[in-house]
């Protein structure tokens, strides 16, 4: 018998990374970070978006799209054209994610840290004071 609890964390699990890797590879892409940046001042439609890039509406429309299946951006049908927003809690996983890995990165450097300040302090009060150059003799 198998454990729900285990297979509905791995699945979770696996579910997350999906997110993750769609994700980072939509921020990847520096049209498509540009597209995040404008919609972070408000909603906007894909004419709206396409306007200062030179872009065809076609090719707006991919980057759109590629976002929306990342979950980054959420669009609707408004009359004849499509409004898109931001959707955050994508982002939010990401973030987590980072924060998860930069918090543990900087408890291993602290500890590197530490490790070498003791290393360098046994060092120097083992090591024989260095000879005096004046008690040679040869003043």
């Amino acid at each position: 018998m198998v454990n729900q609890g285990v297979q509905c964390c791995t699945v979770n699990h696996v579910v997350q990374q999906e997110t993750l890797d769609r994700v980072f590879a939509s921020l990847a892409d520096p049209t498509r970070r540009d597209i995040l940046i404008r919609l972070g001042t408000g909603p906007a439609t894909i004419s709206e978006l396409t306007g200062p890039t030179g872009m065809s509406l076609t090719g707006m429309r991919k980057h759109v799209r590629a976002l929306e299946d990342a979950g980054l951006v959420v669009t609707q049908k408004v009359g004849r054209s499509r409004q898109c927003r931001l959707s955050e809690a994508p982002l939010d996983t990401a973030m987590a994610w980072i924060s998860f890995y930069r918090r543990l990165w900087a408890r291993r450097l602290d500890g590197l840290d530490a490790y070498l300040t003791l290393t360098t302090e046994d060092r120097d009060h083992d090591a024989p004071d260095p000879p005096d150059p004046t008690a040679s003799g040869h003043a």
